[in-house]
């Protein structure tokens, strides 16, 4: 194997590692497949963010995310608000007969649509951990002329994730034409985000908490607990 390909196999396993896991982005990609709506710019989004912060992380973005910890604080309880908002607002739908199909309830605008992604995004610190801290620093440690294949490789696993799930869901569409599934996916949606919001809370107060980006379980790591 050349040490081009094992950089850009390094990047591509690593990423999809992390952000092979059922979190906030994740179901929020889901759920707009399965409606449908502003999948390909969500996609683009979620993958080009995950590629601009693995860049910044390889670039030594780390470092000033580590020296700042009143940072963390806040993006952590920002991100904790928002996360129990939208567990809330899941769990509204669920209750609320006539927002329980896909064609029924109001879909989001394009630009609310992105700026849902961006609070998913950049209100989690975990993001910044995982892209910025684990993910930089396993960029850093390639040869200088490998590192922009790394980051080819990371970039390609979190664009072929987000794909995949969008443009996936529309697989799952027979099913969600029955009221009872959007139930228990907005269930599982006002759960999990209630669950993050928690774990972002608990992390503030200094106690080691679970990555909330894409994971539900800790990965190990250098210098955290795990990945989105």
């Amino acid at each position: 194997m050349t040490p081009a390909l094992s950089a850009f196999l390094s990047g591509f396993a690593l990423s999809a590692a992390l952000i092979v896991a059922i979190g906030a982005q994740n179901l929020f990609v889901l759920r707009q497949g399965l409606r449908g709506e502003h999948v390909g710019p969500l996609v683009l989004f979620f993958g080009a963010s995950d590629a601009v912060l693995i860049a910044a992380g390889v670039g030594g973005m780390g470092a000033f995310l580590a020296a700042a910890p009143q940072l963390t604080l806040v993006l952590a309880l920002g991100g904790a608000a928002f996360l129990a908002w939208y567990g809330i607002a899941a769990f509204r739908r669920m209750a609320s007969p006539g927002a329980l199909t896909a064609e029924a309830s109001e879909g989001l605008s394009l630009m609310r649509a992105l700026a849902t992604g961006a609070a998913f995004t950049f209100l989690n610190p975990h993001v910044y951990l995982d892209t910025v801290l684990l993910m930089g620093t396993a960029g850093s440690a390639q040869p200088e002329a490998a590192r922009p294949l790394f980051l080819l490789g990371a970039a390609a696993a979190s664009f072929l994730w987000f794909a995949g799930l969008g443009y996936g869901a529309r697989l799952l569409q027979p099913v969600f034409t029955r009221p009872s599934a959007w139930r228990v996916l907005d269930a599982v949606v006002g759960v999990v985000m209630l669950a993050l919001a928690a774990s972002l809370v608990v992390g503030a107060l200094g106690h080691d908490s679970p990555d909330v980006r894409d994971s539900s379980a800790p990965v190990s790591s250098p210098s955290h607990a795990s990945h989105t």
